[in-house]
């Protein structure tokens, strides 16, 4: 099976997420972990497993993340098991009530990441997945690495 895992990072976080899935899934599969910037569109060729995941920046993906899932042809990814997750705060930690509105209208990076892959013609393979972060540049809270393992490994037996 190939799988291929892109992500963007400012601190840090989503990387070692990325890595972290790559790490537990690369021992089984044909696995390529990417940052967002080194991918070509021959990478995309002959997939059976796209994640992508990005640092939730003003509730929205990163701009690379955007420009890179856009450029993707309409039929691109027709086929292949598709799945996007994000790093990101937890609200209800902050104490903010205007954040914790804000989130609720235009929440995190994930599920627009998401939604643009099906578009795509990506085939969700998984819900849109989170992973918490103690601070905006982190570190990931304890356990963060452990579900997201795991969590790449439910995408891997969806694929298959």
């Amino acid at each position: 099976m190939k799988v291929l895992i892109i992500y963007d990072s400012f601190f840090g976080n989503t990387e070692r997420v990325a890595q972290a899935m790559g790490d537990a899934l690369g021992s089984q599969q044909d696995v390529t972990v990417l940052r967002v910037g080194d991918v070509r569109p021959e990478h995309l060729v002959g997939l059976d497993a796209l994640i992508v995941g990005s640092p939730t920046r003003a509730f929205s993906p990163t701009p690379a993340i955007k420009k890179l899932v856009g450029s993707i042809p309409r039929h691109g990814v027709k086929g292949v098991k598709v799945a996007a997750f994000d790093t990101r705060v937890a609200v209800d930690e902050v104490g903010s009530r205007i954040l914790t509105l804000l989130v609720r209208v235009f929440g995190y990076a994930a599920r627009p990441i998401a939604n643009r892959l099906e578009k795509k013609q990506g085939e969700l393979a998984v819900p849109p997945e989170g992973f918490f972060v103690e601070d905006s540049e982190g570190p990931l809270k304890e356990g963060e690495l452990e579900r997201a393992t795991d969590w790449a490994e439910r995408i891997v037996a969806a694929s298959a």
